[in-house]
């Protein structure tokens, strides 16, 4: 996936964005700390290439996931009951290692006089995902943009990943994840709500 240039970037003679000097250089730098040659063939353009991806990896930064709430649909047909969207695909990458996140979220909410496309609501996921993160301020950040904008009766995320940060490095035990969730409204407040919504998302109710 190719990352649109933004305002203000310098564009290269291949089209793509221009890499800053200064920000090649760290990575030559960091390759050659790691012990690699950064003036061998195979690393010539890896310091362009591991730039651009990160600028796409935090293309986040670009993006108010408030905006995506901002068009409402209002005839539901009297439609009342929860509205989910389970099993969103997301990556991030760790703020302190800057390891890969990656997991699935279930992103739920109670209408209170009117929906969003569903879709809005895993672009909310990927504007706060495509950014450095810790998984615990993703689940809040993404339950409370819905709550403040949506302004519904209860919102509900849940969010399972894995962490690189864990798996690949430090303690090396692949195979674990980690659950988070944010409860607002009638999910936090009612148990039988709560309940509801956790058993639609797969979670057994419990």
């Amino acid at each position: 996936m190719s990352m649109e240039p933004e305002d203000g970037d310098l564009i290269a003679e291949d089209g793509k964005i221009a890499v800053p000097p200064q920000v090649a250089d760290a990575i030559r730098t960091l390759i050659a700390w790691t012990g690699d040659d950064p003036t061998r063939e195979g690393l010539l353009d890896t310091p362009r290439r591991v730039a651009r991806a990160w600028r796409e990896y935090c293309s986040g930064y670009g993006d108010d996931p408030a905006r995506h709430l901002s068009r409402v649909f209002e005839e539901v047909g009297g439609y009342d009951e929860i509205v989910l969207l389970k099993d969103i695909p997301f990556q991030s990458h760790c703020e302190h290692h800057m390891a890969p996140i990656i997991g699935v979220a279930h992103i739920a909410y109670l209408p209170r006089n009117h929906v969003v496309g569903i879709s809005k609501l895993a672009r909310v996921l990927h504007g706060f995902a495509r950014r450095l993160q810790v998984q615990e301020r993703l689940t809040a950040e993404v339950a409370d943009c819905i709550w403040d904008n949506l302004k519904p009766l209860g919102v509900a995320v849940v969010i399972e990943a894995t962490h690189a940060c864990m798996t690949a490095r430090g303690v090396r035990t692949p195979g674990v994840a980690m659950t988070t969730s944010r409860m607002m409204g009638v999910f936090r407040d009612d148990e039988r709500s709560r309940k509801e919504v956790l058993a639609l998302m797969g979670r057994g109710g419990a």
